[in-house]
């Protein structure tokens, strides 16, 4: 049978892009769907949008700290407004850069909704073609909670789009998205109160690294509600009123509700059926090691298959797929060792296992190494701000199974460690490492 492309991609996302542009690079055809914007959620509503968020946060941070390092007070205003408009034109930049990487590559696009008519069939704006191989590449979306109200708070997708800031902000979910939110919002001055159902923020992160970076929050003014969640959301008098249920039940009222309580596979209308490709748990699409589904020419990667919903991840994941079908070379994901991070202030990185993945694994071998301490720049301030550095060893072999830091320039020290965890280095070799005097870094070399 002829094909009208070797490859179909569905979702120009991390994933959908690595994948296309592999594929073309062994000379054969691709083409890739998209109804969105090029670059997916990271680009145009997450990641990417996010650290432009961030850096500005930390201006306004760098600016309440100035003054303890002899610069003198001065008034200036945050335009809210002229930044997110800044904002939204770099996105454009990088969704153009993507055209142009597509044209270079003499990949296709095809822009509209893709629907699986059959095995190698899909249907995009009335128009039928046929691919030999067909990839699954198409993201997840916020969940909201089905509760009277929901309709009146925000997603992460619609908090890049807000126009002005909110006085008083409720955040409901303690994860890495609402967290990071938290963080921002409370940097511009935004009254934040943050509720989760646990008594602690960043469930599946190392304890210690969630309860520092908790207390960090809350040292900076962000009102926690551990054990909460909202039960009602109400609008009255241009205001939203939340009525709460677990350990706080009081109501209370703001201008703005995030709702950042997890994602699903965005799986939904896909005719996937019509092909015989099988879905798991909340809408995830099965795969097997290969990132192959029930169909063994069909492919899927990235947070639709629910494994680890990162950029990183999904990219690697869309050069391995690529690889596996044109490189005549099987190649398969390594999950073990991925390092992330939480873009709070205090920022947050982990690589590796945590405490009690590693007990579960193995016992009273275990052994941790922990270190909390003032960094020095915050020595010449009034605020109190503390560092985290926690190594999980295999006391029988030495080998470090885990690293979490909290603290300034977290993702990058924990990103440069994570390649050697991955090569097997020992809480030896870490002691034996001669490090950089002062800086944050070097007390993952002298941990007791």
């Amino acid at each position: 049978m002829t094909f009208d492309y070797n490859f179909l991609v569905i979702g120009a996302g991390p994933g959908g892009i690595a994948a296309a542009k592999q594929a073309a690079s062994y000379g054969v055809r691709v083409a890739v769907a998209e109804q969105e914007a090029i670059g997916g959620t990271c680009v145009n509503r997450g990641c990417i949008p996010k650290k432009f968020i961030v850096y500005a946060a930390d201006i306004a941070l760098q600016d309440q700290l100035a003054p303890s390092y002899g610069w003198s007070e001065c008034q200036r205003r945050f335009d809210w407004s002229q930044f997110i408009s800044k904002v939204h034109q770099q996105v454009e930049k990088r969704n153009q850069s993507y055209l142009q990487t597509f044209q270079k590559a003499g990949i296709e696009l095809l822009r509209g909704h893709a629907t699986l008519l059959d095995p190698h069939t899909i249907e995009i704006n009335d128009r039928k073609i046929t691919a030999d191989k067909i990839l699954v590449a198409v993201g997840g979306q916020p969940n909201k909670p089905d509760i009277p109200g929901s309709e009146f708070a925000l997603t992460s997708r619609e908090m890049f789009q807000l126009q002005q800031l909110p006085q008083k902000l409720a955040i409901v979910g303690g994860g890495y998205i609402g967290v990071e939110f938290a963080s921002m919002m409370n940097a511009f001055g935004v009254e934040v109160t943050l509720m989760d159902t646990d008594e602690l923020i960043l469930d599946g992160f190392d304890n210690d690294l969630r309860s520092s970076v908790q207390e960090g929050l809350i040292q900076r003014g962000i009102q926690f509600l551990g054990k909460t969640t909202v039960k009602e959301i109400q609008k009255s008098d241009q205001r939203l009123h939340l009525t709460l249920s677990g350990d706080t039940e009081e109501a209370i009222a703001v201008d703005t509700i995030l709702v950042a309580t997890g994602r699903t596979p965005n799986t939904k209308n896909l005719g996937l059926e019509n092909a015989g490709v099988e879905l798991g748990k909340k809408g995830a699409i099965q795969v097997d090691e290969y990132n192959r589904t029930t169909q063994d020419h069909i492919f899927a990667v990235g947070d639709c298959i629910s494994r680890v919903p990162l950029t990183p991840v999904a990219r690697t994941e869309g050069e391995a797929v690529a690889k596996t079908a044109f490189g005549n070379k099987l190649q398969k994901v390594n999950y073990e060792y991925v390092s992330s991070a939480v873009f709070a202030r205090p920022e947050a990185a982990t690589v590796g296992m945590t405490e009690d993945e590693a007990r579960e694994q193995y016992g009273d071998a275990v052994q941790c190494y922990r270190t909390a301490f003032e960094p020095l720049f915050y020595s010449m301030i009034e605020r109190k701000e503390q560092a985290m550095m926690k190594l999980v060893v295999d006391s029988h072999t030495e080998r470090v199974l885990g690293a979490h830091m909290v603290g300034e320039h977290a993702a990058d020290i924990i990103q440069s460690l994570a390649v050697a965890i991955r090569k097997g280095i020992t809480k030896e070799d870490l002691d034996a490492t001669i490090g950089i005097h002062p800086t944050t870094g070097e007390e993952f070399l002298t941990l007791d």
